[in-house]
């Protein structure tokens, strides 16, 4: 298959997610680092309606790992890594100061319109909640930019009525659909690449493209990824691995988030064919070293 002589790099999502341990300096530190140090395109958050999400015996129940938790039940604690809507506009406001873009994944139907009233580029839907078609119905009817949906742990059958209430809403080509494992970290082996292109091939042609969300360790795997045709690389960003939360040990430093952009560019640039038979660069070698 012939490809276009210049191919695009992913749009890389750095998922700030509640790796900032509620702490809104912290964040506004990681957007800025995501941007100026890494390079990534988007910066994303997370927004919860806790007692809305959650059942009362789930808010009440303590962490499922305790030395993880910053409350006295899981319900505080996720209280206690939330932004109010204000604040999400305001680190909004900051992406846009920086010139990177602010998205958020929203899990509940009280969030998804406290986020579709900021108007960003792009809201997304966590696999956890994919199949809240409460929220997804209100998204397709009053949010007009892009929804991403992530695919991980949902059977084919959740698969097929997500793609029928896209196709109903007729907003397929405002639709990104993710490739996506749901664990933290992954083993390589629990990655499945080929989800991709599956997901091309069932939905390519329909939707506006097919992204990876991975929660593996290392960046390798986003390089596949890539070539096997994802336009989207997200992945979970963090300050320190070791700070308490349990998304950190599933998460890239600056450092990795910056060679994860770095080397999805240099794969870019090298994801095309020879534009003549003999190169430039070929043309001193093969007059020094080759045999005819």
């Amino acid at each position: 298959m012939k490809r276009p002589s210049f191919v695009k790099p992913p749009v890389v999502i750095a998922e700030i997610g509640g790796n900032h341990k509620g702490d809104f300096e912290i964040a506004k530190q990681m957007i800025f680092m995501a941007k100026t140090f890494c390079a990534a395109d988007v910066v994303k958050f997370q927004k919860r309606a806790n007692r809305e999400l959650l059942t009362p015996e789930e808010y009440d129940a303590p962490h499922p790992n305790p030395a993880n938790s910053y409350g006295d039940t899981y319900g505080k604690h996720r209280e206690f890594l939330e932004f109010s809507a204000k604040q999400h506009a305001k680190l909004k406001k900051y992406c846009e100061s920086l010139g990177v873009e602010y998205s958020t994944s929203v899990w509940d139907l009280t969030s998804a319109k406290e986020i579709a009233a900021l108007k960003p580029k792009m809201i997304k839907i966590p696999s956890a909640c994919n199949v809240r078609f409460d929220m997804l119905e209100y998204l397709y009817e009053h949010f007009k930019g892009e929804i991403h949906i992530s695919l991980g742990m949902t059977t084919r059958a959740e698969e097929k009525k997500i793609i029928a209430c896209m196709l109903k809403h007729k907003r397929a080509k405002d639709t990104v659909l993710y490739a996506c494992t749901s664990g933290y970290p992954v083993d390589f082996d629990d990655v499945c690449l080929m989800e991709i292109e599956r997901l091309k091939l069932a939905y390519g042609n329909k939707v506006r493209a097919i992204g990876f969300s991975g929660h593996h360790n290392g960046i390798a795997i986003d390089m596949a990824a890539y070539v096997l045709g994802a336009e989207y690389i997200e992945r979970h960003f963090t300050l320190d691995r070791t700070w308490k939360g349990t998304d950190h040990a599933a998460s890239l430093e600056p450092d990795g988030m910056r060679r994860l952009v770095r080397d999805l560019n240099a794969t870019a640039k090298a994801f095309r064919h020879k534009s003549k038979e003999i190169l430039d660069v070929e043309e001193v070698q093969r007059q020094k070293l080759k045999r005819l």
